[in-house]
């Protein structure tokens, strides 16, 4: 594919908990169109149970086509998310595309949950989301086409929604709020906000140390899914599209045309995840 061909290319992406799973398979989907890409996440050594540092993530964006740049720093730290931002304008000139991806999760009952926990979703899930956006903003405004996309679920207010992990809830909802609200506060400045969200369990390490390990990641879809969504909207006129809750089947089928799902596994019928009624 040459340059030309590639739709992102000399377009920078920063991305945060970028080492694995979705956050990684976004990156790597981007370089394949030519990004550049900055990736934050704090995993600078191997985990003993999870695949995949920052820089690993890193090696991973260079061979798939893109120029990289790894970061170790903490979604919640404003000076770590500078330094994210600043090495993207000073590597590769500015900032045009955001994927807020870090995030955290607990569903304990709420006498379970302890404080901590608590804590340590509202920060990385809506803090850090807030951060980071918040550093990119003045570069994003010098875009041809900036999208901030936010990996955050539709604001369901089904009660079972609302009581099955309120804080978990809490913090997600979050997340969406913001981006809907940046959506209209930013609509002069043409940039796109907008929220992803899988509409199945996606095959990640989360999923794989959940209660279903094995059973769980057969009905589950590979990350590519969420990529190829995230792609496919950065690469929309970023004036035309904003305030949107996408679900990743949907936006692939909209703006790839590709109608088959099963390309990116889970079997027959794959798992709804969370905040999605049947």
């Amino acid at each position: 594919m040459s340059d030309q061909e590639r739709q992102l290319t000399d377009r920078t992406l920063v991305v945060s908990g970028a080492s694995r799973g979705i956050g990684l398979a976004i990156a790597l989907a981007a370089a394949e169109q030519g990004a550049n890409v900055v990736l934050l996440a704090k995993t600078a050594e191997p985990h003993p149970r999870l695949p995949g540092t920052v820089y690993t993530a890193a090696a991973d964006v260079e061979a798939a086509g893109g120029r990289a740049a790894a970061v170790v720093g903490d979604v919640r730290n404003e000076e770590d998310v500078q330094r994210a931002v600043d090495l993207a304008v000073e590597r590769f000139g500015g900032v045009d595309l955001v994927v807020n991806n870090a995030s955290a999760i607990a569903t304990e009952p709420t006498e379970q949950l302890s404080a901590k926990k608590f804590d340590l979703m509202q920060d990385i899930n809506i803090r850090g989301t807030f951060l980071l956006t918040k550093a990119c903003l003045p570069h994003l405004r010098k875009s041809a086409n900036a999208h901030v996309l936010t990996i955050a679920p539709p604001i369901n207010m089904n009660p079972y929604w609302l009581g099955a992990h309120p804080v978990y809830t809490l913090s997600k909802y979050g997340m969406s709020l913001l981006t809907l609200g940046w959506a209209t506060e930013y609509a002069d400045a043409t940039i796109a906000f907008n929220c992803l969200w899988p509409q199945t369990y996606i095959a990640t390490s989360a999923v794989a140390n959940l209660e279903s390990g094995e059973e769980g990641l057969a009905a589950a879809r590979s990350p590519r899914i969420m990529a190829d969504a995230a792609v496919a909207i950065m690469t929309q006129p970023s004036g035309k599209i904003t305030g949107n809750t996408f679900i990743d089947e949907d936006a692939v089928k909209r703006f790839t045309g590709i109608d088959d799902m099963s390309r990116y596994g889970g079997g027959d019928n794959p798992t709804l995840d969370l905040f999605l009624d049947a």
